[in-house]
């Protein structure tokens, strides 16, 4: 895998809290068309989660969230992470991310970031919070400057906002948790995760980034 931008059109953000659902959830979203999954790290299950849907869903790219820390990266890695995302960056995070050998997207958002990362050599980042921090608008104005950079929006994305975000030339994916409902994964309702998903993984027709 050469990036995480061109695997699907959305990439599901996962906060898992029982690991015993990891693998069902997994299935459902790449039954649905979802094939990359981002497990973020905000919950004790999560690198369980990320363990178990390794082993048991082949067909799954799984990689790990809200890494800030070199620590999380080689725990990540230990626990089968296929790509690695983190919300922002700092040069030690990015050395050791870039260390991992596998995808990684440092987050940004603003200008100078973005700049100091081209610099280093990376292109491909996650724009975080996308909404918050200026949305499709923000990014369609970077383009122009920085049209060598590519991001992977997250942060205040649902599915009637990511289509703006898709249909941007720097834009690879989106991120977004709205396939995923509480109250779906709370009743292991994973029939309605699927269908979803199907939904989702549709919006690429609209978009570019497939």
């Amino acid at each position: 895998m050469s990036s995480v931008l061109d695997l699907a059109p959305v990439v599901p953000v996962l906060v898992v809290e029982d690991a015993a659902d990891a693998v069902p959830l997994v299935r459902a979203l790449v039954a649905g068309g979802l094939p990359a999954v981002e497990v973020t790290l905000r919950t004790p299950a999560a690198l369980d989660a990320v363990r178990a849907v390794a082993g048991e869903v082949p067909e799954a790219v799984v990689g790990a969230g809200t890494v800030v820390t070199p620590a999380q990266v080689a725990d990540s890695l230990a626990a089968g992470a296929r790509f690695l995302v983190s919300p922002g960056w700092t040069d030690v995070l990015l050395e050791a991310m870039r260390a991992s050998g596998v995808p990684f997207l440092p987050g940004v958002s603003t200008v100078s970031e973005v700049m100091a990362l081209l610099e280093r050599g990376v292109r491909e980042m996650k724009f975080f919070p996308a909404r918050a921090a200026g949305g499709a608008a923000y990014l369609k104005a970077l383009h122009g400057p920085l049209p060598q950079a590519r991001f992977c929006p997250t942060g205040g994305i649902g599915p009637d906002s990511a289509p703006e975000y898709l249909a941007l030339p720097n834009v690879g994916c989106v991120g977004g948790s709205w396939m995923v409902p509480a109250d779906a994964v709370a009743a292991r309702d994973w029939a309605r995760v699927e269908r979803l998903a199907r939904a989702a993984a549709a919006l690429s027709a609209g978009g570019t980034c497939r």
